[in-house]
């Protein structure tokens, strides 16, 4: 199986990006500040496609959706749906496995604000590409949120309007199915736009369709 490209934990690809993840490095020492690896299996047949690390989650602890409370909701879904084993504890060295997907990321560096520009997106897709490419039991990819389903569509070189985000959208692209949800973020989850029934009801389809 080919490895997927990784970007340096020094990436000097997005200029303003780097800035930031050097204005943190100063601030917060011990924090993993750097673009984020994904999490799971290549094996899996799933990939959860999120958006960027957040400044206190993952660039914090070096794992995607670790450490805020977008992790408190994807894992507990995950853990109860038979996707993850062990015990979530919002650090990256605890006893959490996954079970059949695998955590992916448009973008790989925080951004400021969490809003990565066009060009940021663009530029980090080579590691999306990369990822995907070398995930060869890949059937379902879950988007989490507009920026990675538009991200995922380019992936797959699929029009963006021929397929318009939308919550529980679902597209058969290729050999993929592209399943989407809103984002796992609190804002969402406190203005109900996303609720947990939600969010465990297309979790559960996108299992369902990896065949998990």
């Amino acid at each position: 199986m080919i490895s997927p490209i990784e970007p340096p934990h020094d990436c000097p690809l997005c200029p303003r990006l780097a800035a930031f993840r050097h204005e943190n490095q100063k601030k917060h020492p011990d924090w993993f500040n750097g673009p984020v690896p994904c999490f799971g299996p290549m094996s899996a047949p799933l990939a959860i496609a999120g958006l960027a690390p957040g400044l206190q989650g993952a660039n914090r602890t070096g794992r995607p959706f670790t450490g805020d409370w977008a992790g408190d909701l994807l894992y507990g879904t995950l853990l109860k749906l038979g996707m993850a084993r062990g015990n979530y504890e919002e650090r990256a060295d605890d006893t959490l496995e996954l079970v059949g997907c695998r955590i992916v990321n448009s973008v790989r560096c925080v951004p400021p604000q969490n809003k990565p520009e066009p060009s940021e997106i663009k530029t980090c897709r080579q590691f999306l590409i990369s990822e995907l490419d070398g995930m060869k039991n890949l059937k379902v990819i879950l988007a989490l949120g507009k920026i990675a389903h538009d991200s995922v569509l380019k992936t797959l070189n699929a029009r963006i309007a021929d397929h318009p985000f939308g919550h529980d959208t679902n597209y058969e692209i290729g050999k993929i199915r592209l399943i989407s949800s809103y984002h796992c973020s609190r804002y969402n989850t406190n203005t109900r736009r996303l609720t947990t029934e939600m969010f465990e009801s297309v979790m559960g389809k996108a299992k369902k369709a990896a065949g998990l």
